[in-house]
């Protein structure tokens, strides 16, 4: 049977006012719940058809509307001028699959359940794809379909439990967390005049109680007391009530929530006892213990604005850039103009002059100069950059003029694509962080148990002393520290590898790196420099008409639009200016073993001698390799259906810091072993400075997985650094992986590490600080659990005041960031 909603309900999804024409209403468990849109009545028969009907439960506030709102309920949405395209343009992110992403800084955080509530209500959310949220640095990254739910829905689903997000664009200059920083420093500053007059009076009335004060005299302090001390409750201490209030309406327990209930206790008691006359009094203990809390708290937000002043130290670019109108000569002129960076597009202009910062990615089209690259990479040495050379934005140009043809801007810039991956990895939580969430919500509960026995002892033994010792347990065991011990430590090691240009992609990686006993590395790009050149031409074998330059303008043609350094060495190259350009179609590009293509009517065949001459049809030709067999040569074929064409010879080194890179590994007892696809002969004796005892040759893509899970079926934690192109199955299997590359394939490159500096001693220095890091946790988790455990018994002892307990409770919580600190000092390899 099912029964009837009352007329004129509100719409059960939304609250909106349910329109009189047009009925929308759907039987939800045997009643008819009300709708205001089909939109609405499609989401909430989703929510109960796949089981999450808690969400209108536990829900603080209706739910954003889904379909398409008329002109009230817009007006009832603040958000929405966040949906106009205009302005979600410098904000939101396309991504594949109809995707979008942004950015957003979420204020009013205070612990890692904070965290926990915003994704568990988000998650809730149709169209939601991933959420997630970093309560050290205040930021999270929302991703959603397209189409299914709106920007300002989020924005206003995220109000709807307490907390203000900002979304945040690459070009944002204004930090969001200043006013919430001022805001702070204010309630601090009420709390610690509070706390002083406060401290006065109570001086007053504990001398007058040794000396027998008057009781008007007194009740007359006690009410001044409530003067000061009321405003600190309302005002100072409003941030622990509502953290505490919208997680217990959540079901969820937080630091906050003892916080909370012992203020709320002191206060109440002791306005209880000054308006009968009698009784304690806990006035200068609600003020203390409210102003050392919140100084703990300011000092922890301080830190974390540090943390992200280094993570976005790279972002203040320039706001306006020096367009060039006239490119024949790029010095200064009438005729220049200062535009907006955001005004500029790609084939545009500009001109950067000696030290100025260089605002966008671009081409080079004239001048020479020395421009550092330390803010992408790590390194401080400049480097020289002259016509036809790529530049970044963010980097500095050191010397000369440039003139630059802007290639990328804004979001599309390489910088952008280093923040958006240093972010998305800071908001990963690893296993060492979620285990710190699981004790600290336990423990919360456990204390609240201990902290109701203690009272009940007390009340029963000495009735006088129960209120303040069961505030002292509140206060004391406070789970701050428990709950800081991890993500702090994991932001400042982030940060440090980053400055080395050890690109974080994935947080997982320093809890893996520490573990790792095995290092594989792949050869060309990545023990070797990567930067091939073309220094022989075989043509035995081919006709005589075929010309060197013929043969390297085909295979320039076959590699176009690939990365691979065979490609670039052949688009480089200079046998191939004065030959008339060829177009290959149809490009095929096998891994591990070359690329086919049209060219005109005919097939041809790039890449290994064997693969060609089985793929051109020429199986019973026997191989001649070139004349530098012993030269460390690089050898690829070229060949077309049934007829060989010739075989081109690339050199390569290896990279000036490999051999060091590899002894440091070494010294620290981690197994090193190279798997490479290069099939030369010339490729051993390239490595053999490298002095390693196990590597092999010739290996296809498969080959070297299967080895890598070889390496893990035998109990191998497996450290795999490859360049990021060839080796994408490799990379993907190991238990952490590293992707040398260029800086602009970074959007391209899934590996969990980017090395962008391309020094190799970044890696025994990563395993250092991830050592470290894992120390550094281990220590402080221990620490807060300790702490507790020696606080509680004292507490409960009645041996800790109040105020004792505040002190405590926030040096133990600045102690856990400031053992997260040495890492900045301590992380040197040694």
């Amino acid at each position: 049977m099912t029964i009837s909603a009352p007329a004129n309900q509100s719409c059960y999804h939304c609250g909106l006012e349910v329109p009189q024409h047009g009925d929308f209403s759907l039987v939800i468990q045997g009643i008819r719940r009300a709708m205001c849109c089909p939109g609405c009545a499609a989401v909430a028969a989703t929510i109960f058809e796949n089981g999450l009907q808690s969400f209108y439960k536990f829900r603080s506030a209706p739910s954003v509307q889904v379909g398409e709102n008329n002109h009230s309920a817009a007006q009832k949405n603040p958000y929405s001028d966040w949906d106009l395209e205009e302005i979600q343009r410098d904000f939101v992110s396309q991504m594949d699959q109809g995707l979008l992403s942004v950015r957003l800084y979420i204020g009013n955080i205070t612990c890692a359940a904070c965290t926990w509530l915003i994704e568990q209500h988000l998650g809730k959310l149709p169209g939601i794809d991933r959420i997630a949220i970093n309560g050290t640095t205040s930021r999270g990254e929302i991703i959603w379909t397209a189409g299914t739910i709106r920007l300002s829905q989020i924005l206003r689903a995220i109000k709807q439990i307490g907390y203000d997000a900002s979304p945040m664009s690459h070009g944002s200059t204004q930090s969001p967390e200043t006013d919430e920083s001022r805001t702070l420093l204010l309630r601090l500053g009420v709390a610690g005049l509070a706390m002083m007059q406060t401290g006065m009076v109570a001086i007053a009335l504990y001398a007058g109680s040794f000396q027998g004060m008057q009781d008007e005299w007194q009740n007359l302090l006690r009410l001044v007391s409530v003067l000061f001390v009321t405003p600190v409750v309302f005002y100072s201490a409003q941030p622990f009530f509502t953290s505490a209030w919208r997680n217990l309406k959540m079901r969820h327990l937080v630091m906050d929530v003892p916080v909370a209930l012992a203020i709320a206790l002191a206060y109440g008691a002791s306005l209880w006892a000054t308006l009968r006359g009698g009784g304690e009094v806990y006035f200068d203990s609600i003020t203390m213990f409210s102003f050392f809390l919140l100084l703990g708290r300011f000092t922890e937000q301080r830190l974390r604005d540090k943390n992200l002043l280094l993570l976005n130290r790279g972002t203040l670019l320039p706001p306006v850039a020096t367009q060039v109108f006239h490119q024949e000569d790029f010095s200064e002129s009438k005729a220049d103009m200062q535009v907006p960076i955001k005004m500029l597009s790609a084939g545009d202009f500009i001109r950067v002059n000696a030290g100025q910062i260089i605002p966008c990615d671009g081409i080079i089209e004239q001048g020479t100069s020395q421009v550092s690259e330390a803010l992408l990479t790590g390194e401080s040495k400049p480097l020289t950059k002259q016509a036809g050379q790529t530049v970044y934005g963010g980097t500095v140009n050191g010397a000369n003029p440039l003139l630059i043809k802007v290639s990328a801007t804004g979001e599309t810039t390489c910088l952008s694509s280093i923040v958006k991956l240093a972010e998305r990895a800071a908001l990963d939580k690893p296993q060492w962080a979620m285990l710190a969430d699981r004790i600290a919500g336990y423990f919360i509960a456990t204390l609240l148990l201990i902290t109701t026995a203690v009272a009940i002892y007390w009340w029963l033994h000495e009735p006088d002393r129960a209120l303040w010792i069961t505030l002292s347990v509140l206060v004391v065991t406070c789970p701050c520290a428990l709950s800081l011990a991890t993500p702090t430590a994991l932001t400042v090691a982030s940060n440090i590898l980053r400055a080395r240009g050890f690109l974080i992609n994935r947080m997982h990686v320093l809890e893996a790196l520490a573990a790792v006993d095995h290092v594989v590395f792949d050869k060309t790009g990545t023990l070797t420099e990567g930067d091939l050149k073309l220094v022989s031409v075989d043509t035995r074998g081919a006709s005589a008409a075929i010309s060197k330059q013929q043969i390297v303008a085909w295979a320039a043609s076959l590699e176009r639009g690939s990365q691979h350094p065979i490609a670039i060495a052949l688009q480089n190259n200079d046998l191939r200016e004065n030959t008339m350009a060829v177009t290959a179609e149809d490009q095929q590009f096998i891994t591990g073993s070359g690329v086919s293509g049209k060219i005109g009517s005919e097939t041809f065949y790039l890449g290994s001698p064997a693969w060609v001459r089985d793929m051109a049809g020429l199986k019973g030709r026997t191989l001649n390799h070139s004349e530098n067999l012993h030269s460390q040569c690089i050898e690829v074929a070229l060949a077309r259906s049934g007829e060989w064409l010739g075989t081109l010879c690339f050199s390569d080194q290896l990279r000036p810091t490999a051999v060091e890179a590899v002894n440091q590994l070494r010294e620290r007892g981690l197994k090193v072993s190279l798997l490479s696809g290069d099939p030369s002969p010339g490729a051993a004796q390239i490595i053999e400075p490298l002095g390693l005892n196990e590597y092999q040759l010739s290996l296809q893509p498969q080959q070297k997985f299967a080895a890598v899970r070889d390496l893990q079926q035998r109990g191998k934690r497996v450290l795999m650094v490859g360049d990021g192109i060839n080796d994408v199955p490799v990379l993907q299997t190991a238990d952490v992986s590293v992707a040398l590359g260029q800086a602009s394939d970074l959007s391209q490159i899934h590996a969990d590490v980017t090395l962008l500096s391309g020094d190799l001693r970044a890696l025994p220095e990563a395993i250092v600080t991830a050592t470290q890091t894992r120390r550094i946790i281990k220590q402080n988790i221990l620490w807060a659990i300790g702490y507790n455990l020696v606080a509680l018994p004292l507490a409960a002892a009645g041996y800790v005041p109040p105020w004792a307990a505040a002190i405590g409770m926030s040096g133990s919580s600045l102690l856990v960031m400031l053992n997260a600190l040495r890492l900045a000092s301590g992380a040197k390899l040694k």
